[in-house]
């Protein structure tokens, strides 16, 4: 088998690919309106939408990402997971039944429809939107350089294959996904995570052992190694430092209510009283498909200081290269396949969210109603958003999980004040909703753009969403009471 190696998992590789187009096609005959394409059609059942939102968390940020920061920075990105569980049981304590009662009450079919019907204004869905619009070009870039990323390390390994260069694997990736996407929209999306969450629950676990076994002495031999090299990789807080860390997990723990690819998906199971039901089918999975993130990262800096492996070319390399060259093929096939699942299914999210904020939600704010056939609309936003994306990923010189970072910031900063918390809290105003929007935009742009130096590694994220929740509390405090519709304010009682 082993001689077959390379053969066996472009082979997987190949049957996935195969599989989406099936998939994407299967979909396209059950999408037949804009709400089939945005929201599944609102039929979804507990263990689909489990695995939906769990996948939608992890993705390439997380298999290919995750893996290259702790081979980069050691210990210190384990604290964007270790805040999981917090942060599945804020999501679904603040939002699970709340968002899935205002999808039933006002027929929603996007995130800003449901804040303009909260807070009765348009320029809160235009904002939200727009909010949106910034996070998804800037996810959905980490999405697909992780997609690229890991073809051309197949690619590669295949001894006939001609030498293809990163723009190509780019290109290559965002025609399968744009063939996926505008066929089948969320539905062909969640169904993938089905397979896919299932797939990577069970390649996680073993994964872990294999990465164990691979390096001399074990978990100990790993962890003697990096400390003999670099102390404080191994340390409690990596090589960022404590603040850095914990600006990390503050983000990561209350910024998981903000994202509006995994909670759009609690307005898309069947009944209301699923949400007590879907969280603990969501922390299982992530929770055991972390492994992955954790062993890969450490065993390759293990690995390349005991001098058994060669230098990474880059530290997103971590673990194509320890699938190509430490698992048997076909556990390698079936993660690589897995690892491609993971990150169609979430970039269909992206694209899926980003397309009804250009068709459905900023016409809508803008002149009163969407577009005219926006179905087809939204297809071709799709298009255009997965263009955008590739050119950012191509030329933003960024590592996978740091660009998914920033758009985990950009949403957490700009949604959890007025979703989270304005979902909960009858006093908070239009105002401070679209004050918050406002002010953590402007923050995180230019203090990226800017290249502005924020001290002790703490994260743009983390500061525009600790300014955004300060501007909420206290311009709702500072205003007068908002008057609520009467079935906004009964849901908000329940």
């Amino acid at each position: 088998m082993e001689e077959h190696r390379s053969l066996i998992i472009f082979s997987c590789v190949l049957i996935y690919m195969g599989m989406c187009i099936g998939v994407g096609l299967w979909a396209l005959r059950r999408t037949k309106s804009s709400k089939d394409f945005f929201m599944a059609g609102r039929d979804l059942g507990i263990f689909v939408t489990g695995l939906a939102v769990f996948s939608s968390t992890l993705s390439g940020f997380g298999f290919v990402g995750g893996p290259g920061l702790v081979y980069q920075m050691g210990i210190s990105s384990i604290w964007m997971i270790v805040c999981s569980s917090i942060g599945y049981c804020l999501s679904f304590y603040l939002l699970g039944k709340r968002l899935r009662l205002f999808a039933e009450l006002r027929d929603t079919v996007s995130l800003p429809d449901a804040m303009a019907a909260r807070y009765n204004s348009e320029m809160s869905r235009l904002l939200s939107a727009v909010a949106i619009l910034f996070g998804v070009v800037t996810y959905m870039s980490a999405q697909v350089l992780a997609m690229a990323t890991v073809l051309q390390d197949i690619l590669l390994s295949v001894e006939w294959m001609p030498e293809i260069n990163l723009a190509t694997c780019m290109i290559i990736s965002c025609t399968v996904l744009v063939f996926y996407c505008v066929t089948g929209g969320i539905i062909a999306g969640v169904y993938t995570d089905v397979v896919q969450g299932a797939v990577m629950m069970i390649a996680a676990v073993l994964v872990f052992f294999a990465a164990i076994a691979a390096v001399d002495g074990g978990m100990i031999g790993t962890v003697t190694t990096i400390m003999k090299d670099d102390p404080e990789a191994i340390g409690p807080w990596g090589t960022l430092g404590m603040m850095g860390c914990l600006s990390w997990y503050f983000l990561f723990a209350l910024g998981g209510a903000g994202q509006p690819h995994v909670i759009t998906k609690m307005m898309m199971n069947k009944n209301v009283k699923d949400a007590k039901h879907i969280l603990p089918v969501s922390m299982a999975a992530y929770t055991v498909s972390a492994l992955l993130w954790i062993s890969i990262g450490l065993t390759m800096r293990a690995l390349i200081l005991q001098g058994a492996h060669p230098e990474l070319a880059s530290p997103d390399a971590a673990a194509p290269q320890f699938l190509q060259h430490y698992v048997s093929p076909l556990l390698a096939g079936i993660v690589f396949a897995g690892l491609f699942a993971a990150i169609m299914s979430t970039a269909d999210s992206f694209l899926n969210i980003g397309a009804a904020a250009i068709v459905h939600d900023i016409p809508k704010a803008v002149i009163g109603r969407s577009l005219n056939q926006e179905l087809l609309w939204a297809r071709i936003a799709t298009l255009v958003l997965a263009v955008v994306a590739g050119v950012i990923a191509m030329y933003s010189g960024e590592l996978v999980a740091l660009l998914g970072a920033l758009g985990w910031g950009i949403f957490s900063a700009a949604l959890v004040p007025g979703v989270a918390i304005g979902f909960n809290w009858k006093r908070a105003t239009p105002l401070a909703a679209n004050t918050a929007i406002i002010a953590s935009l402007l923050i995180i742009l230019t203090v990226r753009f800017g290249k502005i130096p924020i001290p002790f590694g703490i994260h743009e994220g983390a500061l525009a969403l600790l300014t955004s929740l300060t501007l909420f509390f206290g311009i709702s405090l500072l205003s007068k009471p908002p008057k609520l519709d009467s079935d906004i304010e009964a849901v908000m009682d329940i």
